[in-house]
């Protein structure tokens, strides 16, 4: 009975020192995380409000009658000859090339632009101010409108010379040609955008809050973004929603926060809204989506090579031209390469997402903060703009360029950053998934 109590005994004294050692390092291994990372409570993800998901279903509905009206009215008006006859009107103005195809755009576009007036009224106007997202007065709305118009007019005149230029040069690979001359066009936009387009539509000013700017300049040399330069835009004058980004090569890129996005969000939120936009530039998303959606154009340019010959071939008496090369044949080009593009949307939706996520994971990375205050900003967004954080999964797929908001809350809550602030490299984003 001794000897069984003894080594009994000694067993159970063995048994609770081993206890107590792994009760230590467990010990130290909180104090060791505690002292790492502040103690946070996860962000809840709120149901959407029945207000939100008003604004939802109405703005999924105009979503889909946009696509159908953006391509119904340039085929109305190829199949009735409508565009034969603002060529020969066109004609009529100037036999130059070039004062003829500006005299048929300015003509096209003034008619698209007209017959879409009441639509894009109650799409950007109307549906705004009802659910009480917008403060834009009548006077902006259209004064935005009409420069709007100007700018699309010049940028698809730039477009449309090209495009005939080729088609003409080479018949069978104008396509081609068109594809890869999009990818320096498309650059030069993204460049001369923050500097000459962007400033048409609203104030563009330094920075009020100085002691931010200085913050937001510090975690941009972090982001490894030097010249940059921060601005604050007067976008309270339009709308209550929140929104900042990043913008612009070389000496034209830019920082660019809106205004209500400054009084509703406070500083570390907005630091961390700052991180994910610098991911963007600093991974090259910007350039990467570029390359990407001219080879999307290429594909949608392709087919309509393909399909014209045919289409023409089959409706020329209606159409009223047998060549590709007519100016007439604009719209023919729009509506064949925008189906395409509704095809393909998911493609780069889901490419979009991908580029988000990463720039989420960027953010949390740079500013080094556990989570919290992105999961705040996220919140806000949802209440602010009247978000659906769970949307239905057919609607995401076809139209979400960004994660939901709730995988994004429930990301930020959940994700530890590695580098706790520190530069980095691209390589470091993917080191810890």
């Amino acid at each position: 009975m001794i000897l069984h109590f003894n080594y009994t005994g000694s067993v159970k004294s063995g048994m609770t020192r081993l206890s107590l050692r792994l009760a230590l390092v467990s010990g130290a291994l909180l104090c060791l995380i505690s002292s790492s990372w502040p103690v946070f409570a996860a962000v809840a993800v709120p149901e959407a409000s029945e207000k939100a998901m008003s604004y939802y279903y109405t703005r999924n509905v105009l979503w889909i009658v946009g696509l159908a009206w953006g391509l119904l009215v340039p085929a109305l008006i190829l199949f009735t000859g409508g565009s034969a006859r603002i060529r020969g009107l066109a004609r009529r103005v100037s036999s130059r090339p070039a004062m003829m195809m500006l005299a048929y755009l300015a003509i096209f576009s003034a008619i698209v632009f007209v017959l879409g007036l009441p639509l894009a009224f109650y799409d950007e106007f109307v549906v705004e101010h009802q659910f009480g997202l917008s403060n834009q007065a009548f006077s902006k709305w259209a004064g935005d409108s009409l420069i709007g118009f100007g700018v699309g007019l010049v940028v698809y005149f730039a477009i449309m010379s090209a495009l005939y230029f080729a088609i003409r040069r080479s018949p069978g690979r104008w396509w081609l040609y068109m594809g890869l001359a999009s990818v320096p066009f498309v650059f030069f936009l993204v460049m001369v955008s923050p500097v000459w387009i962007d400033p048409l539509f609203n104030k563009f000013t330094p920075m009020k809050d100085h002691a931010l700017e200085v913050k937001i300049l510090d975690l941009a040399a972090k982001a490894g973004i030097e010249g940059g330069r921060v601005y604050e835009v007067e976008k309270s004058v339009d709308t209550k929603t929140l929104n900042a980004y990043v913008n612009g090569f070389m000496d034209t890129k830019r920082i660019v926060l809106w205004d209500n996005i400054i009084a509703r969000l406070d500083e570390r939120e907005l630091l961390f809204v700052m991180g994910h936009e610098m991911g963007h530039y600093v991974l090259g998303h910007i350039w990467k989506s570029i390359v990407f959606i001219c080879a999307l154009i290429m594909l949608a340019l392709y087919a309509a090579h393909r399909l014209s010959r045919g289409l023409i071939a089959r409706y020329r008496s209606r159409f009223g031209f047998d060549r590709l090369d007519d100016l007439a044949s604009w719209p023919l080009i729009n509506v064949v390469a925008g189906v395409v593009l509704i095809v393909v949307a998911p493609v780069l939706n889901a490419y979009a997402r991908s580029q988000e996520h990463e720039a989420d994971r960027f953010g949390l990375e740079i500013t080094g903060n556990p989570g919290d205050a992105a999961a705040n900003a996220f919140l806000k967004l949802q209440t602010d703009n009247l978000a659906n954080p769970r949307p239905n999964a057919l609607l995401q797929l076809l139209r979400g360029s960004h994660p939901t908001l709730a995988e994004r809350i429930e990301f930020a809550n959940t994700y530890r950053p590695a580098q706790k602030g520190q530069p980095l490299e691209y390589g470091d984003l993917f080191k810890k998934k």
